[in-house]
């Protein structure tokens, strides 16, 4: 039953793979960009910990999981 409620394993790679394509544009758009305030780094503060914190916390549920 600990399954029971939560995300399925397909649902849960596709969070995977979406976190790590949008990490991966953020820092597409650092490497040709670059920083260019205190703004753009407010911006990849949040984005990096949402992105980030989406991709560990599927990873680790993908892990887990007994399915």
């Amino acid at each position: 039953m600990a399954g029971k409620y939560g995300p399925s394993r397909g649902e849960l790679k596709l969070r995977l793979g979406f976190s790590i394509f949008g990490l991966g544009l953020m820092v597409f758009a650092l490497l040709t960009r670059g920083f260019g305030g205190i703004a753009m780094i407010e911006v990849v503060l949040i984005a990096g910990t949402f992105f980030g914190g989406s991709a560990v916390w599927s990873a680790r549920a993908l892990l887990r999981k007994d399915d």
